[in-house]
């Protein structure tokens, strides 16, 4: 065993073969019986919303984006972590809301938080000391490091789309102890390299989050419509580690514009199950009669 396999066995890690080495404690089974039959019970975002919430665990303290990562993190809630305590930018510490909010400036955060605070005391006193234990973030674009751009489309100057920009991300992806990004899986949004990097995750490569001197851990997982990638141990590169049910390693390769590299043996998310998708299903956002 090498000295980087001992650690990693040290450390809880799984092994696998051509170098690819993730830190994974991801909820996945082996493929069951008619998974391509049964991936009609539900759909590809509720199949990626369910296995997003997986990956939260009672106790932690979650800072929130809003719209997939926010569905998430208020189904992990209301199933298997009714502890997990969600934090907003906008100041709002343990927030219970019976609807998902449009924006961080939503009223029902406010409403249902254990207490409100200052957006500088979020930042500089819970986030960037390192208080925060998981960031659930999203992007239009994302590279093979774990780089999100939310920032332009194109070149910056002169972009072909300007996008909202970056909020809170970059402190999100820079400080907390882990970072998990929800995304839709396709070509044009899983890149080579992001068109700007609004929030780092490995940067280039290995040392490069050290040089930055960033505090949080950076990306822990990725979790699509199509499956789930975890960074290399040893070089920081998106590595598939699952795929979910009825979903094909071509079909993934396909959607992503790197030479996606395959965990070996890779394994298949476990199916939702219906209190999952009841209570998934039963979620809306504030102002809308139906999420689905």
């Amino acid at each position: 065993m090498s000295a980087a396999e001992a650690k990693g066995a040290k450390a809880g890690m799984t092994t696998a073969p051509s170098a690819v080495r993730t830190a994974s404690a991801s909820p996945a089974v082996p493929a069951p019986r008619g998974a391509a039959e049964d991936a009609g019970r539900w759909s590809a975002d509720e199949m990626m919303t369910v296995a997003a919430a997986r990956t939260l665990r009672d106790g932690q303290v979650c800072f929130v984006g809003i719209g997939l990562p926010s569905k998430a993190a208020n189904l992990a809630r209301r199933l298997h972590a009714p502890g997990l305590v969600l934090v907003y930018e906008s100041g709002t510490l343990d927030t219970r809301p019976d609807e998902l909010p449009l924006s961080i400036g939503d009223g029902i955060l406010v409403d249902t938080a254990l207490t409100t605070v200052s957006v500088p005391e979020i930042f500089n006193y819970w986030l960037q000391p390192g208080r925060i234990d998981v960031g659930f973030l999203s992007g239009a674009q994302l590279d093979r490091f774990g780089n999100i751009n939310t920032t332009v489309i194109g070149d910056y100057d002169e972009p072909d789309v300007r996008l909202p920009g970056s909020g809170g991300a970059p402190e999100i992806a820079a400080s907390c102890r882990e970072v998990t990004i929800v995304m839709r899986h396709r070509a044009r949004a899983f890149v080579e390299r992001v068109d700007f990097v609004t929030s780092v995750g490995y940067g280039d490569g290995p040392g490069e989050r050290e040089r930055y001197g960033l505090r949080g851990g950076g990306p822990t997982r990725v979790v699509t419509d199509l499956g789930l990638l975890e960074p290399d141990v040893e070089t920081g590169e998106l590595v598939l580690t699952a795929v979910h049910p009825g979903v094909s390693v071509e079909q993934v390769r396909a959607e992503t514009s790197w030479a996606l590299q395959v965990a070996a043996p890779l394994a298949v998310t476990a199916p939702p199950e219906a209190p999952e998708l009841e209570i998934l299903r039963a979620l809306r956002t504030v102002g809308s009669s139906d999420d689905r």
